[in-house]
């Protein structure tokens, strides 16, 4: 095809925010996980599908499947919709203590 550029799993943004390896950003309606470091306004390579361990809020339960919103403000997921951009489903269950807040989510690569 004349027109296909890439396949579309990892893309350049410029960081919102500085990043480190692994974390989350959300560029308009694009959430991925940061490939590398950059700081404010760098260029990072950001994956945009697959499956990663992401910060939770601590006091929430996650069932497998729940919908994962990303709450850009505290720069972790959770599974409160409101004010928040959805970004995947939750692959695995994780408790509510306060030390459980780490949850495996596959992103939908879609927004």
């Amino acid at each position: 095809m004349k027109n296909y550029v890439q396949p579309g799993n990892t893309i350049t943004l410029n960081a919102p925010y500085a990043v480190a390896s692994g974390d989350g950003l959300l560029v308009g309606s694009i959430f991925g996980i940061a490939a590398g470091a950059a700081a404010l306004a760098e260029p990072v390579e950001a994956a945009l599908v697959g499956v990663f361990d992401i910060t939770k809020v601590g006091s929430q339960a996650w069932t497998v499947g729940a919908k994962v919103y990303w709450d850009d403000t505290n720069k972790r997921c959770t599974t409160v919709a409101t004010d928040n951009t959805l970004i995947g489903v939750a692959v695995e269950a994780v408790a509510s203590g306060a030390g459980d807040t780490i949850g495996q989510v596959r992103l939908n690569a879609a927004f």
